[in-house]
């Protein structure tokens, strides 16, 4: 299932996880910053619950899920490993096995909690939902596996809860624009909800109000984006992984852009050239693992993009 709007929203979301990667971003802007980390990875996970196809068979389904993994296990050791090097906010002082294996398998460092936290999620929707006849029963079964995860403190119920909701978005049959209606108004609820600094937690009522707004917000944007613009955006929706992947290798590298762009107080032009940097890089990256056809050991597909 492919939708023009879910590409478009990807892109978006996978800009402001960038943007607010980069650490002078995310200083300078800390507000925005707040507003941003309530939103953007939950919108993710309820357009992957929405997207994960169970119909596949299971030959397909786990090279899937493979997809994930693989690039999960390389790109988590490799991030643990740096933070065991270089001075960032998650360093670690010492790295033991034990310390190894506690982030990859249950604190893991960086960006790539998200790639856990849908391996975790997809693989007992499938199992479920392809046991059982009931979509009640599957879809009680579903919550209970994800509150058992949390209970056993494996995840933070608030992530499986997004994927859940896309999941039952799909398993109800609605297209993805009945459940979020595009409207203007949602900016104007948006802009209420926000002044508030106790919603902007995805765990909160105010929160996923956010959530939903955000969605239904830039939906109503959508049909506005036309011509080479939303090419290129659907392109970049596209091919999100990748630049989930690969964008934290950039964002560290554009730090050696500051010291150049002193003269702007704003850090904008530092944001517009990082992202330049950032998502080319990323994508040459997987055109390169194409080229040299390296996709099918590490993304299990034959192409990396799309």
């Amino acid at each position: 299932m492919r939708l023009l709007e879910l590409d478009f929203l990807k892109c978006i979301m996978i800009i402001l996880m960038i943007s607010f990667h980069l650490v002078y971003i995310g200083d300078s802007y800390p507000y925005a910053k707040q507003v941003v980390y309530t939103f953007h990875m939950p919108v993710f996970l309820i357009i992957s619950g929405y997207l994960m196809n169970i119909e596949k068979p299971v030959g397909k389904f786990c090279k899937t899920v493979l997809g994930f993994v693989v690039p999960y296990i390389i790109m988590e050791s490799g991030y643990i490993v740096m933070a065991s090097i270089v001075p960032i906010r998650e360093h670690i002082d010492q790295l033991t096995l034990e310390v190894f294996w506690d982030k990859m398998l249950l604190h893991p460092l960086g960006p790539y909690w998200f790639l856990r936290t849908l391996i975790l999620c997809c693989i007992p929707y499938f199992v479920i939902f392809r046991r059982f006849r009931s979509r009640i029963v599957e879809s009680a079964l579903l919550a209970i596996v994800y509150v058992l995860y949390s209970k056993a403190g494996v995840v933070v119920l608030t992530m499986p809860t997004y994927f859940f909701a896309g999941v039952i978005i799909r398993q109800s049959k609605l297209s993805f624009t009945d459940v979020f209606r595009p409207t203007w108004l949602s900016l104007l609820f948006l802009i209420v909800l926000i002044h508030d600094t106790q919603n902007l937690d995805a765990r909160h009522l105010g929160g996923g109000l956010i959530v939903y707004f955000v969605i239904s917000f830039f939906l109503a944007v959508f049909p506005f984006v036309t011509g080479k613009l939303q090419r290129g955006m659907m392109f970049v929706g596209r091919n999100t992984l990748p630049l989930f992947l690969f964008s934290p290798i950039f964002t560290i590298l554009c730090k050696q852009l500051l010291p150049y762009l002193e003269f702007d107080s704003t850090g904008m032009i530092f944001l517009l050239l990082s992202l330049v940097i950032c998502i080319s890089g990323s994508l040459a990256i997987g055109w390169e693992m194409d080229k040299m056809n390296v996709s099918k050991y590490f993304f299990i597909k034959e192409k990396a993009l799309n």
